[in-house]
């Protein structure tokens, strides 16, 4: 077992933990949670030992191996399977004495190290990292990719099958689903309840967090707390003991006013449609650990849009896709993704958009956002649509030796010079005090982007999408680098808003208590999808045995 006793850590100056003891138990799967620089990746340093105890005693068995995924961005023209082959340290190392055995000449040895090779799993190496890649979201043609023909993504996703490829019996994850859309991370999850050996994992995403652990390690005031049961047993106790303790302040009484009144407007609002009872469930929830979110330390809100057309935009006879490379030669015909869309988007409307990795989500945005033109048909935008975009990308367009304060005065001087008004006037002291609304306060606006960490950078872009003030929120995967109240955070504040939201997120939570209608972007085209997460969760595990079968009726028909 994993026992630290009176364990006192420091980064620097900081203590962020202060004389703490908990027991993690073998076979235990534990949920790591804590605000934004509590100190979890500081614990994970120590578990994978790059870190030692400044005071106290920890203790880890000695012949536990240990898997993780590596942060760096791996560079090799090696191919994908072999590269997530050599994740096995123990099929490594035994490739290994048998060079050397077969070197040495000395039988009794190449006796011993073939021995050794067939228990590491030389046999099916291959076929167990193949099926690690594809259940990522990889095709058949990427298993002998070079791993660096891939983009920063893929690559991450491959440093991660090569982490579970890893005998062990302690796997360290850090923000695992980050790189993975939904239907890798239904795979992944799967998996991960399998997984026998002891797991520590840190989340933002709470079903994911749900659906795997059955221990929470809360760090609070540099104190851990081991709570049993998932992320939501662990937000019930805690709301609880807040309740108990009868220390709400009445700053946070108002929070909880504030959340009730919403919580009762959109369940009075919401339909019978099976989606809208998924949200109202989510409401509920949000009902019942009220005093957390109340606690929690930011909180923001969208502006009601200056005008609400309807319908939004009318795609007719949408062709979308990505034009011709620059250098690629004259005649070089567009590649199309997703054909033929008549669809409208209304006032109002909740939409999530779901789909696999490639079929066209990020595809659809980007062309209603107008970074992409339709190849054909049309895309008829409703009068006085102001669209309010967060992009994957997002945070690759803030300007790193800029302030966040530099960001706003730039934005303020190309809206008033578009001839549109934003949140509030493009004064400094405004934009500062506007910065303060999301803890962007003192000399935190002069600080350069570049030296912020993922979440204050996403804080940053969402500042900036609600200082414009649209009336169509375009949000494509806005969850990546925010931790769980944040997430809280933007759940509240896109069910208060008042226009229309388009959102993909591999965040079901989120999906689940803001999205009433979900639209499918499978197989070149788009249709409603009906039913809920749930549904959708079966459909993805359908969809992944049918193209198991028909990979290995295609596999049989070759042989």
């Amino acid at each position: 077992m994993i026992i630290l006793s009176n364990v006192t850590l420091r980064r620097g100056a900081k203590v962020l933990l202060d004389k703490t003891s908990v027991t993690l138990n073998p076979g235990e799967k534990v949920g790591l949670v804590g605000r934004n620089g509590a100190g979890k990746s500081t614990l994970f340093g120590l578990l994978n030992g790059t870190l030692h105890e400044d005071g106290g005693d920890f203790s880890i068995p000695s012949q536990w191996r240990m898997a993780q995924v590596a942060q760096d961005m791996p560079e090799t023209d090696q191919g994908a399977t072999d590269f997530v082959i050599d994740g096995d340290t123990t099929l490594v190392a035994a490739r290994n004495e048998v060079h050397a055995a077969e070197a040495s000449d000395d039988g009794m040895r190449m006796a011993h190290a073939y021995m050794a090779l067939n228990d590491a799993g030389a046999h099916d190496a291959e076929a167990r990292a193949q099926s690690l890649i594809l259940g990522l979201g990889f095709k058949v043609s990427d298993l002998n990719k070079p791993v660096n023909s891939f983009s920063g993504g893929w690559r991450m996703r491959l440093q991660l099958a090569r982490a579970l490829m890893c005998p062990s019996e302690l796997l360290l994850l850090d923000e695992p689903t980050n790189h993975l859309d939904l239907d890798a991370m239904v795979w992944l999850e799967a998996w991960l309840k399998r997984y026998a050996g002891t797991l520590i994992m840190i989340s933002h995403d709470r079903e994911f967090l749900d659906a795997i652990t059955q221990v929470t390690l809360h760090i609070d005031n540099a104190k851990l707390v081991r709570y049993g049961g998932n992320y939501s047993t662990f937000e019930d106790m805690r709301a609880e003991q807040m309740a108990l303790q009868q220390a709400t302040t009445a700053k946070q009484a108002d929070k909880i006013a504030h959340l009730q009144s919403f919580i009762n407007r959109f369940k009075a609002k919401a339909s019978k449609a099976k989606q809208a009872q998924s949200r109202v469930k989510a409401l509920e929830r949000m009902e019942k650990i009220a005093p957390v979110l109340a606690d929690a330390e930011f909180t923001f809100e969208f502006q009601e849009p200056v005008n609400l057309p309807d319908p939004m935009l009318t795609m007719d006879g949408a062709v979308i896709g990505y034009p011709p490379a620059e250098d690629a030669p004259s005649g070089t015909a567009p590649t199309v993704i997703v054909r033929n869309i008549s669809r409208s988007v209304h006032a109002a409307q909740r939409i999530g958009i779901l789909g696999a990795n490639g079929q066209g989500k990020s595809t659809l945005v980007k062309t209603i956002a107008r970074a992409l033109a339709p190849i054909s048909g049309e895309v008829i935008e409703g009068h006085g649509l102001k669209i309010g975009y967060f992009a994957q990308q997002e945070l690759d367009v803030l300007q790193p030796q800029d302030t966040p304060l530099e960001h706003m005065l730039r934005l303020a001087k190309e809206t008033i010079a578009a001839g549109r008004s934003g949140h509030v006037a493009g004064r400094e002291q405004d934009l500062r005090n506007f910065l303060g609304t999301f803890n962007f306060g003192g000399e935190m606006v002069k600080q350069p982007v570049g030296t912020m960490s993922g979440g204050e950078k996403a804080r940053l872009v969402l500042c900036m999408l609600v200082w414009q003030r649209p009336n169509l929120l375009l949000l494509d995967e806005p969850t990546n680098h925010l931790d769980l109240s944040t997430r809280e955070a933007l759940g509240v504040a896109l069910n208060e808003f008042e226009g229309t939201v388009m959102l993909v997120s591999h965040d079901r939570a989120l999906l689940r208590a803001v999205c009433d209608d979900f639209w499918l972007v499978s197989k070149g085209g788009i249709e409603p999808f009906v039913g809920d997460l749930d549904d959708y969760q079966v459909y993805l595990l359908d969809e992944a045995k049918r193209a198991r079968e028909e990979s290995a009726s295609k596999q049989k028909r070759a042989a």
